[in-house]
Formats: C-alpha cells, sequence, structure tokens
C-alpha cells in the first residue's frame, strides 16, 4: 500500500529469537521491504492510565540479514498502542496470567482505537487445545476430563492414546500411554496432579509418522502449503522444538476441506494467523497465539508466506 504503516510486534526477548526459523522476524522483514515501520514491545512493557489508556515503552527495529545480530536498534519510545496503525501479538505461551493480563490491557486498547491481531478476546477465548471441540466432526477420537478414572476407561477403551495438558506447547508434556503401560498410573498422576487440572487424551494416530503437518491460515486466506513435521526415531511427536524434521508439501483434499471450513469463522473473530495442526486427516490442536512455520513453507515451497501476511495485515489497516 502507499502508505507507510507503524507496526508493533509484541515478542518474547529479542536476543533469544532465531531469524533462521522465526515467524515473526520473518513478517517484520518483509513489512519493511515494503518501506514500513516496525516497532518491538515486550509484554511486559504494557501498562495502563486513565490519562493514556494502554501504552508501552516500543523500541524501533531495523532488521538486518543475517541471525545475529537480526536487528538493529533505533529509536525507543513510549507509545500508546492506539497510535500505531496495527499491533501484532506474537508472544509465546505460557497462557498463564500474566498472558491473560496481557489481553486484558490489549482489550481495553482496542476499545480505544487500536487495531490488535490477533484480537486478545479472540485469543482468550481459544484455548489452543480445547478449541477443535467446536469442530467435532474434524477431530480424532477425543476425551477432555480430570477424573483419572475417566481417563483410565478412555484408555482401556481405545487401547493406544495420547495424552496432553491443556497449557502445553512445542510437545511439551506429551505422552503416548497404552493399556499395558506399567507407568500409566504415575503419568496420569503426573499431568493432573493427583486429579486436580484438566487434561486431555485422543486416539493414537499411527500417521504421525507422516508428519505432524501444520496448515496456516492468514486472514481468512489458506496458504496452499503445510509444514509435515515429522517426528525423530523412537520419537512419537513431531514438534520442531521436539526435534521433528520439516518438510513442506501441497495440502491434501482433506486438510483443504478442514482449513476452509475454519477460515471465515475464525477471521470473522479477529484471528489474523492460525495454525492447525493436523494428523491423519484429524484436526489436533488450533493454535492462535504465535503460530510459526512461516520460514519452512517459503524456503521449501517458494510461497511466500510473510508475503501474504502483510498483504492481509495491510488491509485489515484500510
Amino acid at each position: 500500500m502507499s502508505t507507510p504503516l507503524r507496526l508493533a510486534f509484541i515478542l518474547d526477548p529479542l536476543d533469544g529469537l532465531k531469524a533462521y526459523k522465526d515467524s515473526s522476524i520473518a513478517m517484520m522483514r518483509e513489512a519493511v521491504a515494503r518501506g514500513h515501520e516496525t516497532w518491538t514491545i515486550q509484554r511486559e512493557a504494557l501498562a495502563w492510565s486513565a490519562t493514556d489508556g494502554v501504552y508501552a515503552r516500543a523500541l524501533r527495529v531495523h532488521p538486518l540479514p543475517g541471525d545475529h545480530p537480526w536487528y538493529g536498534p533505533g529509536e525507543a519510545a513510549t507509545v500508546a498502542l492506539a497510535d500505531f496503525d496495527a499491533v501484532v501479538m506474537r508472544q509465546d505461551p505460557p497462557f498463564d496470567f500474566e498472558y491473560v493480563a496481557a489481553t486484558w490491557l490489549l482489550e481495553r486498547a482496542v476499545a480505544a482505537g487500536a487495531r490488535v491481531f490477533n484480537d486478545p478476546r479472540a485469543i482468550r477465548d481459544h484455548s489452543e487445545k480445547l478449541a477443535i471441540t467446536e469442530f467435532a466432526q474434524f477431530t480424532a477420537t477425543t476425551l477432555v476430563a480430570r477424573d483419572p478414572d475417566e481417563v483410565h476407561a478412555f484408555i482401556d477403551e481405545l487401547g493406544d492414546v495420547v495424552l496432553k495438558p491443556l497449557d502445553g506447547m512445542g510437545g511439551s508434556q506429551i505422552f503416548r500411554v497404552r493399556a499395558d503401560d506399567p507407568n500409566r498410573n504415575v503419568i496420569l498422576e503426573t499431568l493432573t496432579h493427583e486429579g486436580a487440572r484438566t487434561i486431555m487424551a485422543q486416539r493414537y494416530l499411527p500417521a504421525i509418522s507422516e508428519g505432524d503437518k501444520r496448515v496456516l491460515i492468514i486472514g481468512g486466506e489458506v496458504v496452499p502449503y503445510a509444514l509435515a513435521r515429522i517426528p525423530k526415531a523412537g520419537e512419537t511427536r513431531g514438534n520442531l522444538a521436539a526435534g521433528g524434521r520439516g518438510v513442506a508439501m501441497p495440502l491434501t483434499e482433506r486438510e483443504r476441506e478442514i482449513a476452509e471450513t475454519l477460515a471465515p469463522v475464525l477471521w470473522e473473530r479477529g484471528l489474523l494467523v492460525v495454525g492447525l495442526d493436523v494428523i491423519g486427516g484429524h484436526l489436533t490442536e488450533i493454535n492462535v497465539t504465535s503460530p510459526t512455520c512461516f520460514v519452512e513453507i517459503t524456503t521449501q515451497s517458494g510461497f511466500s508466506v510473510p508475503a501474504l501476511f502483510v498483504d492481509k495485515l495491510e488491509q485489515a489497516c484500510r
């Protein structure tokens, strides 16, 4: 677009980001290439006052081509979020109380006229694990429960399941448990905190050997390539953070059906960037906090995911 935008990205600590794979950096590089300003904000810098509304100490950055350092710092300023053309929330989980508090503050910024993506209320309302229950026609056999007896009965019925906490990320604390697993009691006790914490149990999908597919939806448009995150030998988790290998490939008919069904619904709620996890044609998660895989899909397929992101962000700012 002809008029440069002033964009703010709420990120994890800048020096810890890895430019060779970080989707947020890819977004900022594309934005700067088009003449837009990119500013960064640390979540702990968000504040509110009756006179200023929601504001934060922000640092303007100029993305560099390398990995270390990946940016050159520019001016620093305290800025009201409503003074940016758009604010992009890209903070990684854990989705703890401080994350929830940030969504409350961002919601007040929206009320004051700020454009925030993903919409803070939508982020708060969409548990990345539980959101699949709205689209049960696409899911594998799933149970959400806190009572260990319920989960044990589920394991006995299916024989081979995956257990995971509702607030994990990157494959953390995900267990494959068979009915005859001698450790199933202690695994369940650990995950449920002795029955005090709700967890998710899903039928184990052997298709994980072919990859846990990351399907991206940006501004209601489905990216035509998925990243199959293929587990390393001896592992049941495909997450890249757990050592999985990422391979970009065109969407299957089933993956496209799932994504195109969800795309208009999620975009209407203000979810600009969504990452679906699909295993063997079954929807397993809907990621809305900071979906990744932009770089891997772009590098391997030639389809520029960052360009689509900035296209949609520019359209949303018109």
